[in-house]
């Protein structure tokens, strides 16, 4: 195959990846994604200039050099974790960042556009059967909750956050392009209410909120009626939601606070590696004995990222992360202001913003589905720059 054969099929792959994550793993991440890389990896190989590949400032966006460093902390805290095959075994997901370097190298210019497209549409297809799950097959309480085609809602709700704030971020900052946007914002804000899932409510709300103040900060004025019109007109479950938010008698909340509260003793225990990876459910039990207030005898993870990443992986780990973070929103920021590709790089700066208010009460980045989108949707931007640099 020619070169330009090898980046057209190298596109195809990572925008069905990011569509299809959000229906099945095994479609988004084992096929596509898998084909992606592949295709990535042979045409860096025929350029000779592996490093100008993932270079961070050239061929990646700055972010992924702090990226990069969580990742081999990763690996060594996964040496000094008390069951290192176990922790090596569960590391196996930071292949998950080449989504960066492949994002960045197959979806330059308008190619990001076009693959939001793709993000947008399929979603909104995922959207439609959660709503059905609920309307008519019986998801309708806190056990049974609409989750699509994926393995549980709060993964469906994730992406549903994700993709909901990059149509948003096309309405507001690319009217021209605004009809689809206005087709599946519809579904996907019902899926997302259906789900009953607060993180991503939360998340999402406050996401919005920064777009809306980006491109008018009046508009801020209304937000507070609009949210008190949507509670009162939602159905009773979802009412009796947001009100849990607020009530310390809350189950969900109360065993959030034990986690937390376990989390702080972990990285006292072990500040500088972390308990390791997949060693948090292992340790849990054992910790949650001082607290007979809790609520679940086992928990997989601490329903907090950066409680999660500096408990699992220790406090240095937590700093690189939030470097990322830095980073990350730092040049969104920047794109934004510079109104190169701005509905682009709004749909990046939400995601981001959704993410670490969703990751307040969930660890989303941990999630291979949610983590897969959110990388593809924050490279987006870089790779729309690229042409136009």
């Amino acid at each position: 195959m020619t070169q330009r054969q090898l980046e057209q099929a190298g596109f195809v792959f990572i925008a069905l990846s990011l569509g299809l994550v959000q229906l099945k793993l095994q479609l988004g991440q084992g096929v596509f994604f898998t084909l992606a890389s592949l295709t990535w990896l042979v045409l860096i190989i025929r350029d000779g200039h592996a490093w100008d590949a993932i270079k961070p400032g050239r061929g990646t966006p700055s972010f992924f050099f702090p990226l990069l460093l969580y990742a081999a902390w990763t690996l060594a805290s996964s040496a000094m974790s008390g069951n290192p095959q176990a922790s090596f075994i569960d590391s196996k997901q930071l292949l998950m960042f080449l989504m960066v370097p492949v994002v960045a190298r197959f979806c330059a210019g308008d190619r990001a556009t076009r693959t939001v497209d793709v993000i947008i549409a399929i979603g909104s297809a995922g959207a439609l059967w959660g709503i059905v799950q609920f309307a008519m097959l019986g998801y309708t309480d806190l056990d049974h909750r609409p989750r699509g085609l994926l393995n549980h809602w709060m993964t469906y709700s994730g992406v549903l956050m994700l993709v909901f704030c990059a149509a948003v971020a096309r309405m507001i900052f690319r009217p021209a392009r605004v009809a689809w946007p206005m087709i599946a914002v519809p579904a996907l804000l019902v899926a997302l209410v259906v789900t009953n899932t607060r993180n991503a409510w939360i998340g999402t709300f406050l996401a919005v909120l920064v777009l809306v103040a980006i491109r008018n900060w009046k508009l801020l004025l209304v937000a507070p009626a609009v949210a008190i019109i949507a509670v009162v007109l939602a159905p009773g479950l979802v009412q009796e939601r947001v009100r849990s938010i607020v009530n310390p008698n809350d189950l969900g909340s109360r065993d959030r606070i034990v986690m937390w509260k376990i989390g702080r003793d972990m990285i006292r225990d072990y500040p500088v590696f972390g308990a390791g990876p997949e060693q948090i459910q292992v340790k849990y039990e054992s910790y949650r004995q001082a607290y007979p207030e809790a609520v679940n005898a086992r928990n997989p993870h601490l329903h907090n990222v950066p409680i999660q990443i500096a408990a699992e992986r220790g406090l240095p780990a937590l700093v690189l992360w939030l470097w990322f973070v830095v980073m990350a929103a730092r040049d969104l920021w920047r794109q934004l202001r510079a109104r190169i590709a701005p509905d682009v790089a709004a749909a990046g700066l939400a995601a981001l913003v959704a993410m670490l208010a969703a990751g307040m009460f969930e660890y989303n980045f941990g999630d291979s589905e949610f983590l897969m989108l959110f990388l593809g949707i924050l490279t987006l931007p870089f790779a729309a720059a690229k042409v136009r640099r």
